[in-house]
């Protein structure tokens, strides 16, 4: 939709002029976190899909690298190779931090890579929104004082095998720099579906375990806990009010309250004794393709064939073919999610970016467990 992305667009250019002033108090890091998504994921003016392993990837990786150190941070870059069935294929993570009064860290982790280009989806929500507002609060914490000290990974390859944040946790065992991480916080599809949830991981260790075995990795490493997610969820509170904050998503079948399973990369940091926030947005009171499980993002006509509204899933599950399903189709680029939700990811993007904040330059959220 043409109206949809001009306006995305003279937002950046504004936005862009607002990033002079040297007072980071006058400028809205939430609303920054939109042109941000648009160098991204806009099919023209900006980079659009990236397939893991691809020159847009690297492009990506790229553009990445360019920002972050215009920002004056020293980016790390971690190359990594992976197998992929008869392939070995490389890509990159991304890696920054900022000091802060303690060396107690806080990791914020968002891929930067993409997937289902082949039907025609640009990753704007999965995951462009999510780095878009990384790359915001990275801009930020450039000019705050941190009660902890902050590093931000933006994994590559994450859509074929969590390839990126699984090699960042092995090389990070092995060179002790998880040792004073008390917290990790996935950014992945934080924009776009009908809700915005934090989760921590699965009370079962088994729904962990493939990826734990991966990491040499044992249950007695797992780490459960919901004290991160409840900070997070507080924080939301405190930045929203109760009508704004994150869900928390009831119990269903193979999930208890509030918890979730191993697709993404807060899985490998469970795995080594981390306790997480993943924040996604999506719906998880449809009943889906396969059940309650947070698969189906929006309730929105245009993304199912039928949508029967008293029962919350397909009018006929026979036949359904859409499943109300945002990441990986073609509803995932700028000028659909606004079509169909004007204005909302600009809302969700910046609400995710000031909730964060919000915890990470306070002192009162994070429990030192």
């Amino acid at each position: 939709m043409k109206n949809g992305i001009i306006s995305l667009l003279s937002l950046s250019v504004l936005i862009g002029l607002s990033g002079c002033n040297s007072d980071s108090d006058t400028i809205d890091y939430g609303k920054k976190a939109t042109s941000y998504l648009v160098d991204i994921a806009d099919e023209i003016e900006g980079i659009g899909a990236r397939e893991a392993s691809t020159p847009e990837e690297a492009a990506m990786g790229n553009w990445l690298y360019d920002k972050l150190t215009g920002f004056g941070y020293d980016v790390e870059v971690q190359p990594f190779t992976y197998q992929k069935g008869d392939k070995l294929l490389s890509s990159k993570n991304y890696i920054i931090e900022k000091q802060g009064a303690s060396e107690k860290t806080i990791v914020l982790a968002a891929h930067y890579d993409s997937t289902g280009s082949d039907h025609g989806s640009l990753g704007a929500t999965d995951n462009g929104a999510g780095v878009a507002a990384a790359v915001a609060i990275a801009e930020n914490l450039m000019q705050e004082s941190l009660p902890y000290t902050v590093r931000i990974l933006f994994p590559g390859a994450e859509e074929n095998g969590l390839n990126g944040s699984l090699h960042y946790v092995r090389q990070a065992l092995d060179n002790n720099q998880l040792d004073n991480v008390i917290a990790m916080i996935n950014y992945d599809t934080v924009g776009g579906g009908d809700y915005v949830y934090v989760h921590a991981a699965h009370s079962d260790y088994a729904e962990y375990q493939s990826t734990c075995d991966k990491l040499g990795l044992t249950e007695t490493d797992y780490n459960s806990q919901t004290h991160v997610r409840d900070a997070m969820l507080q924080a939301s509170i405190d930045v929203k009010g109760e009508d704004g904050k994150y869900t928390v998503h009831p119990a269903f079948p193979g999930y208890p309250e509030g918890e979730t399973g191993s697709w993404s990369d807060h899985a490998g940091f469970a795995c080594a004794g981390i306790p997480i926030a993943y924040v996604e947005a999506t719906n998880f009171n449809i009943n889906g393709q396969w059940g309650y499980d947070g698969y189906s993002q929006t309730t929105n006509p245009d993304a199912w064939d039928c949508y029967d509204a008293e029962n919350k899933t397909a009018c006929d599950r026979d036949t359904e073919s859409k499943w109300g399903k945002i990441w990986h189709t073609e509803l995932d680029r700028l000028d659909k999610l606004e079509e169909l939700f004007p204005g909302r990811v600009d809302q969700q993007l910046s609400d995710n970016v000031n909730v964060v904040l919000r915890l990470l330059t306070s002192g009162n959220y994070i429990d030192e467990k």
